[in-house]
Order: structure tokens, then sequence, then C-alpha cells
């Protein structure tokens, strides 16, 4: 009886277990968005690698300053997987912002990814707000060379739009808030003293 238990035993070791296995990197050299094919999945489908050129990886547009003529005194000029397919399914991008003096890039969030921004010309404030609940506002006023990071969400809490845009301790200055929203200042601060 001992004997067939310990046969038994062996055949289910023997035939049954379990492997956990993973491979974070690229399962392929590069995945040049082919932005003509339908398909879509976590990004573009893929060019096939025989087609694939130089000008796939590479962009010419960011040494040329953005209009900041506007309402928000801010032009982005983008360089993602739209304009450089070669970042497709890498999770990376990168944007030239130029602002005029005293403008701003409007509140906004990046869900999927951290942020690093250097100043090449200038000063410029820059900040984020913490989740719910406390909302805490991080800034810093930079210089021409300093770097800032945007971290993605370091937990899965809930950031409440108006609690953090309107409720951030401090208060983000009613002066930005009021040219984002293109609002007169005194109803950012009627807003503000709400929360």
């Amino acid at each position: 009886m001992q004997t067939l238990l310990q046969l038994s035993l062996l055949l289910a070791l023997t035939f049954c277990h379990l492997t956990f296995a993973s491979d974070p990197a690229s399962l392929q050299d590069f995945c040049v968005a082919d932005r003509n094919n339908q398909v879509k999945m976590n990004g573009f489908a893929c060019k096939n690698p025989a087609t694939v050129q130089a000008k796939d990886f590479s962009f010419t547009g960011l040494h040329i300053p953005g209009n900041t003529r506007n309402a928000i005194g801010s032009a982005v000029t983008a360089a993602t997987v739209t304009q450089i397919p070669g970042l497709n399914t890498l999770g990376i991008s990168m944007v030239r912002i130029d602002l005029a003096p005293w403008g701003i890039n409007p509140p906004h969030t990046h869900p999927r990814a951290t942020e690093i921004l250097t100043v090449i010309e200038g000063s410029l404030e820059v900040g984020f707000v913490t989740s719910n609940p406390d909302n805490r506002l991080i800034s810093k006023i930079l210089q021409k060379g300093d770097v800032f990071v945007f971290p993605i969400g370091q937990n899965p809490g809930v950031i409440t739009i108006a609690n953090s845009i309107f409720g951030s301790k401090p208060d983000i200055s009613a002066d930005i808030l009021a040219k984002a929203f293109q609002v007169d200042k005194s109803i950012v601060q009627q807003i503000q003293w709400r929360f």
C-alpha cells in the first residue's frame, strides 16, 4: 500500500507542476508603428522589420520654437509615436514646451508615465499635487539647467481633480489657475476658499 501511495505521489509530481516565468524584456528588437494598419493593441501594429528605416527612429522639429501667442502663452511640440514610429510600445515620448513670459502649461496628468523636465533657458515654476486625501502641492522654481521629476502615481490612490486643483495645500497660485481655466482670478479665489 505504501509503495502504491509513493508511486502515485511520484506520478502526480512528475505530471503536475506549476511554472512561473516572465520576460520583461521585449521579445523583438523593435516594433515600429505601422500607422496604416487598422489593428490597434498596446500601441500600433508592428511594421514589417524588413521595411524599417532610420527615419522611423528620428524626428526633426524640436529645435523650432512653438507659437506662444495664445491665451495660455505656451506651445507644446510633441515627439511621440505619431512623429517617431520607432517609439511604438516603448512607453516613452518627449516634448518641447515653449512658454512666453507668464505663460503656463495648464494642469494635467500623465496616467501612464513619469515626466522629467529640464529648463533650457529662463526660469519656471513647476509642481504636482499628491493624491487624496492630502492633496499636497510639491513645487519649486527651476532655473536654467535644473531638472524636475513628475512621478507616475506611487500608489493606486484617487486623485479628485477639483480637490487637487482647488484644494491643494498650499494653494496653487490663483493667477496660474485663472489663466489655465480662462476665468477671472476672483472666481478661482472663491472656489479655493470653499475647499
